[in-house]
């Protein structure tokens, strides 16, 4: 069972039992994050468990094309920082990495540079305008190249700031507010910076993970409220960036979920390495939904195992009415889990889904319905019935990668399932299948 980027299908046989251990890849939020924070910083940086992804390879390209220096030695990766970027002017890539593009634009918007920014087709269709907003007054100089909020961009020498809080968004994606505050010591050499939200703050966890990585790059953000009750964040005047030396990469939560949802509806046990209850992402919260379900989870501070009496024995994961506004994308995959609940399930608070790869509300309604749910799918909501039974089904990916993750599930279901494009998981797990395979292996019907 394997999928290469050229593969066309995949065909997954119906799915008895899975059993057995996996390393996670590390996190794609964390490589990221390290990847710039590493550049930005004074001295070099080892950086180890780096993921390896279409995803990570946009961001170490971008960084190569801004001059820094990055080489790699077995499974580590060293990165020369200097505070500023040597060259002043590029022509950047980012695919459809949403992360690199937001985190990039605020960086390089006051790096003194000409820079243009543009990504696949999918990426020209998600707004960036409300962190573009955020960044002009500021004295960001950011221009979009063809539709008005939207990339590509270019980028050309910034102007005098203001010393006003700049006012972000919050009910979009964290990815603006994560961008800015990033960004902050390249604004905070003379004056403090000060980032008030806007609206509901969406992703919270992901918001401390990026206050983690800062301080452990050695800025400090402050925490308080507006008179409003609104969040409020401060990067003090003189705050720098400084190599940690070694930064070990933590394995990936949002990955984690599908291997979660396997152990619980295939019986397990399961054991994940690289994730447990010292992980800084947010997305380990899945672990709380997969208990609530009705699954055994188990964990220590880098592992975390789960286990059932598994779907061929009769074990229903109970229903629920849930918000995800704090793990939007393991989310996904409690969709899916949902096929197999003991009654209707909803999912609250997950319109940012409708910006991300494709519209995930409307692609996995679509495809859930292939399988025989009845399927309600609101501005920022789902509403899964499942069927008595699935259905066989060809899932459609959408060049998703979490949309072939996350319906590879639907094998447990005791029916053939076809994923479309299998190869679209490059974007952050490229052997998925492979590790999916080894859990499986000789446990499928046939």
């Amino acid at each position: 069972m394997s999928a290469s980027p050229r593969t066309e299908f995949l065909d997954l046989a119906p799915i008895r039992a899975a059993r057995g251990e996996l390393k996670l890849p590390g996190s794609k939020s964390v490589s990221i994050r390290a990847l710039l924070l590493a550049a930005l910083s004074e001295g070099q940086t080892r950086l180890t468990g780096l993921l390896d992804s279409d995803d990570t390879r946009v961001m170490r390209q971008a960084l190569k094309a801004c001059g820094v220096s990055l080489e790699q030695t077995g499974d580590a990766w060293r990165v020369g920082g200097a505070g500023r970027f040597p060259l002043r002017e590029a022509d950047i890539f980012v695919g459809n990495s949403g992360l690199s593009v937001r985190t990039l634009v605020a960086v390089l918007a006051f790096m003194e540079g000409r820079y243009r920014l543009s990504g696949v087709p999918r990426m020209h269709e998600r707004p960036i305008g409300d962190l573009v907003d955020a960044l002009r007054p500021l004295g960001a100089r950011i221009a979009y190249e063809q539709n008005e909020g939207f990339p590509p961009l270019l980028i050309t020498p910034a102007q005098a700031r203001t010393t006003q809080p700049v006012r972000v968004r919050g009910d979009a994606s964290s990815q603006f507010l994560t961008g800015i505050l990033q960004s902050a010591p390249l604004l905070a050499r003379e004056h403090e910076l000060v980032i008030e939200v806007e609206g509901e703050l969406i992703s919270k966890p992901y918001i401390e993970l990026s206050i983690a990585l800062m301080r452990r790059f050695g800025v400090e953000v402050q925490r308080s409220q507006t008179a409003t009750g609104a969040p409020r964040f401060t990067v003090a005047a003189g705050s720098r960036y400084s190599a940690p030396g070694n930064f070990a990469v933590e394995g990936d939560a949002s990955s984690a979920s599908y291997f979660l949802a396997l152990g619980a509806l295939a019986g397990g046990p399961i054991r994940i390495h690289g994730m447990g209850l010292t992980t800084l992402q947010g997305d380990v919260r899945f672990v709380d939904v997969v208990a609530a379900m009705g699954a055994h989870v188990t964990q220590g501070d880098d592992w975390t195992e789960v286990r059932s009496a598994g779907l061929a024995a009769g074990f229903r994961p109970k229903a629920f009415d849930t918000d995800f506004n704090h793990i939007p994308d393991a989310a996904m995959t409690a969709a899916v889990l949902a096929l197999f609940a003991d009654g209707p399930s909803v999912l609250r608070n997950i319109g940012s889904w409708r910006v991300k790869e494709t519209d995930r509300i409307a692609a996995m309604a679509t495809e859930l319905a292939k399988l025989g749910a009845e399927v309600e799918a609101g501005p920022d909501f789902l509403r899964v019935v499942p069927p008595p039974a699935l259905k066989p089904a060809t899932i459609d990916t959408y060049d998703d990668h979490r949309m072939a993750m996350c319906f590879s599930l639907a094998a447990c279901g005791g029916v053939p399932v076809r994923i479309n494009d299998p190869g679209c998981v490059a974007k952050t797990f490229p052997d998925y299948f492979l590790q999916f395979a080894a859990l499986t292996s000789g446990s499928t019907a046939g």
